[in-house]
C-alpha cells in the first residue's frame, strides 16, 4: 500500500496516523469493488446485447435479458461479500471467529430460513430450465398475469386489473406459460336448434377467411380456422367449437374480433343466436291424462 501511494506522488504516507491509513485503505477497497462491479455488469450487459443481436430471436433475447439481470445481481453480491471481508480485515477483525460464529448462527438461522433457501433454489431452476422469462404471460400459484420481473427469490406479476403480485419462487409448483411458440384461440358459438349446422360452419369459415385477408389480423393468424364440430347440446342452443392457431399473446384479441365479425355474419345470413328459453312440462296424472295449463291473454284496450 505504501509503494502504491508513493507511485502516485504521496511520498509522506508513512507520516499519516494509523486511523487515517486504515480509512484510506478501506476507501480504496470500496472504490475498487464498485469499479469491478460496474465493469463486470457492463460486460455482461454488452455480451447479452451481442448474443441477442446475433440470434435475432425475440424469445432468446428475452431469456438473455432475464439471465443477464440475475448474473449482474450475483456479481454485486459476490464482489460485495469479498470487499466486506477485506474491510473487516483492515479493521483488525479476525475472519476466523466471524466465519465460525456465522457457521453456528447459519445452522440456527437455516431452520428458520428454509423457505428462503427454497425460494432461491426454485428460482435458480426456473431460470436454468427457462420456464419463465420477463415479458411472458403466465399463470402460477393460481394467479395469472404479465411477468414484470423475475429474480432468484420471487416473480412479480401484474394482472389484467393492474394489480401487482409478488410470488415467492418456493410457492411455484406448476407454471402455465401462454407466451411460447404459438397459442390457440378457442371459440365456442351457440346457434338455435332449428338452424342448419353445415350452413353455420360455412359462414364461420368464410368469416375466418376474411380475417386472414385482413391487414391487421392476418399476420396474427398462423393457420386457417380449425372447426372441431358440435361440442354439446345446451338447453337453448347447439354449441359449436373452433379454434385459431395464432401468434403468442394474440389469442384474446383474435377471439374478440372473430366473435364480433361472426355476429354480423350470422345476422346477415339469418342464423339465430338464441336467448335461453324453457319448455314447461306440467306432468302426467296416474290415469294417463295430463292437466292443461291455463293460458289467458287479456287484451288491454287503449283509451
Amino acid at each position: 500500500m505504501q509503494e502504491f501511494f508513493s507511485r502516485i506522488g504521496i511520498s509522506d504516507f508513512s507520516r499519516w496516523s494509523a486511523p487515517a491509513i486504515t480509512a484510506v485503505r478501506i476507501a480504496v477497497i470500496v472504490a475498487v469493488a464498485l469499479i469491478v462491479i460496474g465493469v463486470l455488469q457492463r460486460l455482461i450487459r454488452a455480451f447479452r446485447i451481442r448474443i441477442a443481436e446475433r440470434m435475432g430471436d425475440l424469445d432468446a433475447a428475452k431469456r438473455a435479458e432475464t439471465l443477464g439481470r440475475v448474473f449482474r445481481y450475483l456479481i454485486a453480491v459476490v464482489v460485495g461479500a469479498i470487499a466486506l471481508m477485506l474491510v473487516l480485515g483492515e479493521l483488525g477483525i479476525s475472519l476466523a471467529p466471524v466465519l465460525g460464529a456465522a457457521g453456528v448462527a447459519g445452522l440456527a438461522v437455516g431452520f428458520g430460513a428454509q423457505s428462503l433457501v427454497k425460494d432461491y433454489f426454485s428460482g435458480f431452476f426456473i431460470l436454468f430450465e427457462d420456464q419463465i422469462r420477463k415479458g411472458d404471460v403466465v399463470k402460477i400459484a393460481d394467479i395469472g398475469g404479465f411477468v414484470e420481473d423475475i429474480t432468484l427469490r420471487y416473480v412479480r406479476l401484474r394482472d389484467y386489473d393492474g394489480n401487482v403480485h409478488y410470488i415467492s419462487n418456493g410457492l411455484i409448483t406448476t407454471v402455465t406459460n401462454m407466451s411460447r411458440g404459438f397459442a390457440q384461440s378457442v371459440i365456442e358459438v351457440g346457434i338455435a336448434y332449428r338452424e342448419d349446422i353445415d350452413e353455420a360452419f360455412e359462414v364461420m369459415r368464410k368469416t375466418a377467411a376474411e380475417m386472414r385477408a385482413d391487414a391487421v389480423f392476418g399476420p396474427k393468424l398462423l393457420e386457417d380456422l380449425e372447426i372441431a364440430g358440435v361440442e354439446r347440446w345446451d338447453d337453448s342452443a347447439v354449441t359449436l367449437r373452433c379454434r385459431f392457431k395464432v401468434v403468442p399473446l394474440e389469442q384474446w384479441a383474435v377471439r374478440r374480433e372473430y366473435l364480433k365479425r361472426l355476429k354480423k355474419a350470422f345476422d346477415a345470413h339469418g342464423i339465430e343466436i338464441p336467448y335461453p328459453h324453457l319448455t314447461v312440462y306440467a306432468g302426467v296424472g296416474k290415469d294417463g291424462t295430463a292437466p292443461s295449463l291455463p293460458l289467458r291473454v287479456e287484451a288491454v284496450a287503449k283509451d
